[in-house]
């Protein structure tokens, strides 16, 4: 058990090195993306299934309260808090449609959809990329492996941040670190008067 637990931490640790290798660049875009969004007055849409939804909704919840330090709070809505509507859109359409239809409701031109899945290949996430695409909005695409079907969906002004791994455990740990390091960027440069350890 303990060699388990070990083996563990060392893949994780592992993982990450090889992430902050080739993620860098894509993050330091990536935050600028959102932070022009903010500076417009446009929002950010967030979607994932499973334990992305978990980061999708911590995304959010970071943005419209606080991060490291008070600021004012930042317009990000998680499309998979609504159980209501999740729950109605499955029923009436498609399970794969539960964020591609709130995406069509809410989404404007020139919003960013920041779309979290560990394959690339969940079929309600592209969905929701492909309204997106639909209401001229800018996606950033958090995936692993090989990107899958997501990948294939960006065009010129997206971006994806692909983690260095094809392990889906490692994927959503450097997510979580990903989130993370975005929520600190945009507080950098938005609020920097206001961002401190607490």
């Amino acid at each position: 058990m303990i060699e388990t637990i070990r083996d563990n931490f060392t893949e994780s640790i592992q993982t990450k090195i090889a992430a902050i290798e080739i993620l860098p660049e894509a993050l330091e875009q990536a935050t600028y993306m959102m932070v022009q969004t903010l500076i417009a007055g446009q929002k950010i849409l967030c979607c994932g299934s499973g334990g992305s939804a978990m980061d999708a909704q911590q995304f959010a919840s970071l943005l419209l309260n606080r991060f490291e330090g008070d600021r004012p709070s930042l317009p990000a809505l998680a499309l998979s808090c609504d159980a209501a509507t999740i729950t109605c859109a499955a029923d009436e359409a498609s399970y794969d449609e539960i964020f591609s239809k709130q995406i069509r409701a809410l989404g404007q031109s020139n919003d960013i959809l920041l779309a979290i899945s560990a394959d690339g290949n969940s079929r309600n996430i592209i969905m929701a990329m492909e309204a997106a695409l639909n209401r001229d909005m800018t996606i950033i695409a958090l995936t692993g492996k090989d990107g899958g079907e997501m990948a294939g969906l960006l065009g010129p002004n997206d971006l994806e941040v692909r983690v260095p791994s094809n392990k889906s455990q490692r994927i959503h740990e450097v997510h979580q670190l990903v989130i993370h390091t975005l929520c600190n960027g945009i507080d950098n440069c938005l609020f920097p008067e206001h961002n401190g350890d607490e």
